[in-house]
């Protein structure tokens, strides 16, 4: 089977092709340009490129898009530059998720289609009982308002959260949540865990994107590994910057 890939000319989404490559798995992406890839990625005997901008594809052409795939991965984010944060479309993560869901949805009913979305510690799930400080929660909510990227990520998430539940056999979903991005040459260890073990405003800890990318991956091909954070937050850090609470702790890498 297959996996679509969108968001991969960006850091984490071109690491997570490569290593879905690495393991012989076939891939699809959709790029708004071909020339933002490297070379040998875009002469990959198992990689599929469309040439477009995601919302922008009729609903057909999504359609196409999804059909047959076993996993779809958002790695959308918006560029932090101002046009990037400010302009349009300010919903670009939480439009292409929905996009993509309505044309899962209308794909013949075979087992269900892992959908991971790429999100950030800085989003709360509140649906898990989670709490922050009154602090974190002002500074959030200032960001909230004058960013919309974060409040992008937040609509996100929570369409998952509100549409796909258990009750459901047509999609399954997880939301990953890195801390501070930073980027490593090669995977290393790292520690996933339920909720955020720090402050993602007062005392964030380090996520590098290959780690991200490793996570995603073998949540694509572990099935074991899927199972446990299926219509879950999980968040990750860097072994380094992990800290145990209440004795959960999960190790990779």
């Amino acid at each position: 089977m297959t996996t679509l890939v969108v968001g991969a000319s960006g850091a984490i989404g071109r690491l997570l092709v490569e290593q879905l490559l690495a393991q012989g798995e076939e891939v699809k992406i959709i790029v708004r340009s071909i020339d933002s890839l490297p070379e040998p990625l875009k002469q990959h005997r198992l990689l599929s490129i469309t040439e477009a901008s995601l919302l922008e594809l009729s609903d057909a052409e999504l359609l196409a898009q999804v059909q047959g795939c076993r996993a779809v991965v958002s790695c959308l984010g918006h560029n932090l530059t101002f046009k990037g944060m400010f302009g349009h479309p300010r919903r670009l993560v939480c439009n292409a998720v929905q996009r993509l869901c309505a044309a899962i949805e209308k794909t013949p009913a075979q087992s269900p289609v892992k959908f991971i979305l790429m999100n950030t510690t800085g989003n709360q799930n509140t649906l898990a009982g989670e709490t922050v400080s009154l602090a974190q929660s002002a500074v959030i909510a200032l960001i909230r308002n004058l960013l919309p990227p974060h409040a992008d990520n937040e609509m996100a998430a929570a369409y998952l959260q509100s549409n796909f539940t258990a009750h459901q056999k047509r999609i399954e979903w997880t939301a990953v949540r890195p801390d501070s991005l930073i980027d490593e040459a090669a995977a290393t260890e790292y520690h996933v865990h339920k909720s955020p073990t720090r402050s993602a405003i007062f005392d964030a800890g380090k996520t590098s994107r290959i780690n991200v990318a490793h996570l995603m991956s073998q949540m694509i091909i572990n099935d074991d590994l899927w199972e446990q954070w299926k219509y879950q937050m999980p968040v990750i850090y860097n072994a380094a910057y992990s800290k145990v609470h209440d004795g959960e702790l999960n190790n990779h890498q």
